[in-house]
This record gives C-alpha cells, structure tokens and sequence, in this order.
C-alpha cells in the first residue's frame, strides 16, 4: 500500500480507502461489512469513510460494530464522516451550527467513537453563513469531536471562501476537499480545483472511481446484471444513474468502456484496477474511496496501487484519446 499526505496537513491516509456508500446496510450485512473491513485493513487500508446519510445512520452503526469486533488500535486507522442528511426534520440538514454539532454528535455515537479523523460537510449550504459553517467545524476539533475537517462536492470558489474565513477570525480552516472523479468525471478536479491544490494545498479523497460500477465493463453487454449497484430500487441516486444508463450518453460510455477494456487486457489488469489506478496517477489525489460487497473486491481493487507503473505516458496518451474528454489546460494569454 501507498501512503498520501492528506494534503498541507501531517496525517497520511491510504491512497486506496473504503467507503460505505450504498454498499454497507444496503447491499450487505453487518458480518459482510467486517470481513470486507477486515480484508482491507490487513492489505494496507487504514482510510475508512461513511456518511450521517448511508442507509439512514445503519452504515455508521455496521462500522462501528465493526471497529469494536476487530479491536484496532486507535491510531491505526482513520475515519471520515459526512455531515449533511441526518433526517427529515427542519434542522436535520445542511450546515447550521446545529446540525453540524447535532449530527456529528449522533454519528460518534452510532460509530462507537470518542473522535472522527476527518468530518465533511457533505455539500455547501447557501442558507447558512459560511462563518456559522466554519465556526462550527472549529469548534467540533477544538471539543476533541474531530481533528481535521473539509468539504465535498462544494465549487472551489465556495472552499475558497471558508479558508479565507477561518484566516480572518483565526479559525481552523478546510483541509481536504472529496469531489467525485473518474475517468466520466473530471473536468472539476483537472481544472477547477487547480488553483486550490496550489494555492491552498488542499488534499482531495475522490469518490466513485468506477462510476457506479460502470467502469468495470459488467454492463458492456447493455443489460444490468441483478446483483449490480444500478439493480437497486427505489433509491433516487441509483434511479437517476439507471436512467442515465439507457440514455444516448450512457451508450456512448458504454462503447468506451469496452475499448478500455482492451487496454487493461493489453495490460494484464482487470478494469477495475485500470479506473482505480487511473484516478491514482492524478498528484492532487490523496485517497481513492472505493466501494466493495465482498471481500475479494476489496482485495482487487487494493492491486490498483500495482497498476500504476503501468500508466506510462503513452498509454494515458491512448486512454485519453478514447475518452475524449481530457480539460483544456487554462490558456496563459502571456504566451499567445
């Protein structure tokens, strides 16, 4: 296993984490979630992430379970949390200083914890004052409830923000942002947060390397297999990402993937291993949270890290040719 900087900050994380997302209380059980936490742990995993908003708290609970039957030590492993969705109430979402200490509260306990390592606010919150947002945050850490905080899925002129907040009032400011980015999913990463990983030296721990599962060329053949993500029902994500599936687009990546499927062939990789790796040559990424229902995915998407001397410029050149969609680098007028 690789071992990232979580960006300015001391604390290192596995470029490969394991997340909770749809996968744990949705797709498997309590014992499923340990053993796939186990297996990961024991091949260099220390970067576990959740979320308030998984399974409705379940998630949270089938990890906390988890961390009590396998008696790590504390500072062995590293856990984030994402505050945003705690529930149907009037302040049971978003980022007021209510729900940022509430909610945060809540997760501790259903993860049997004393602290997390890490906690998001999941998304931004126009309705709240970015001061209340990064008041709140400061003062989880400095009551011992977090050490480090940071964003997700919020624009980089919005992180940008809360950092020059913090400065002002002398507050503890975001250090890490957790974007979506695979190989269908780039352009904020590749472009947008440039300036923050430069200026800011924000870390990143990007989500969905597979694209929900896209990326492993299971629905090459156009159907959805009954076991996979996009099986699901009645779950909004998962019935938004469906619809994408059957659309004009979700064709056209369709054919992609199966020409990248003959890269990672060429290489003597798996897909998976291929989009994993791919999202791990990026410098600006930290951590890779990758999702498993068993076991043995955990263990083939660990091989990634194997993957990567394998990305020589050539073959980028060849992936980004079939993907068609690398950013263009921002112009410098200087030189026109």
């Amino acid at each position: 296993m690789e071992y990232r900087y979580l960006g300015s900050s001391g604390i290192k994380v596995s470029a490969i984490g394991l997340g909770t997302w749809i996968t744990f209380a949705a797709q498997i059980n309590c014992e499923t979630a340990t053993e796939c936490m186990r297996v990961a742990f024991e091949n260099g995993i220390n970067f576990f992430d959740v979320a308030e908003s998984h399974s409705g708290g379940q998630a949270q609970i089938d990890m906390g379970i988890a961390f009590r039957r396998l008696q790590w030590r504390r500072s062995e492993f590293v856990v984030a949390t994402n505050i945003y969705w705690g529930g149907k109430g009037p302040n049971d979402r978003g980022l007021s200083r209510k729900h940022i200490i509430e909610g945060l509260t809540a997760s501790l306990k259903r993860l049997q914890l004393d602290y997390v390592d890490i906690v998001y606010g999941q998304r931004p919150d126009p309705d709240t004052p970015m001061e209340e947002i990064v008041r709140a945050f400061s003062w989880c850490i400095d009551k011992g409830m977090a050490l480090y905080w940071g964003t997700s899925e919020w624009p980089a002129h919005l992180v940008m923000e809360a950092i020059k907040v913090a400065q002002q009032l002398n507050l503890i400011a975001p250090v890490v942002e957790q974007p979506q980015y695979n190989m269908f999913h780039r352009e904020r990463v590749e472009k947008e947060y440039l300036y923050l990983v430069d200026k800011y030296k924000i870390g990143m721990t990007s989500w969905s390397p597979l694209a929900s599962g896209v990326l492993t060329g299971k629905y090459n053949d156009g159907k959805i297999p009954s076991d996979a993500r996009l099986a699901i029902q009645d779950h909004p994500v998962i019935n938004r990402l469906r619809a994408g599936f059957f659309s004009a687009e979700g064709h056209r990546k369709i054919e992609k993937v199966q020409q990248l499927v003959l890269i990672a062939n060429k290489l003597q990789v798996t897909p998976s291993q291929l989009a994993i790796a791919w999202c791990l040559k990026n410098p600006m990424i930290s951590s890779v949270i990758t999702g498993a229902s068993r076991p043995s995915q955990v263990e083939d998407n660990v091989k990634a890290i194997q993957c990567l001397p394998l990305l020589t410029k050539d073959v980028m050149h060849e992936l980004d040719t079939i993907l068609g969609n690398k950013p263009e680098p921002v112009f410098n007028f200087r030189s026109s």
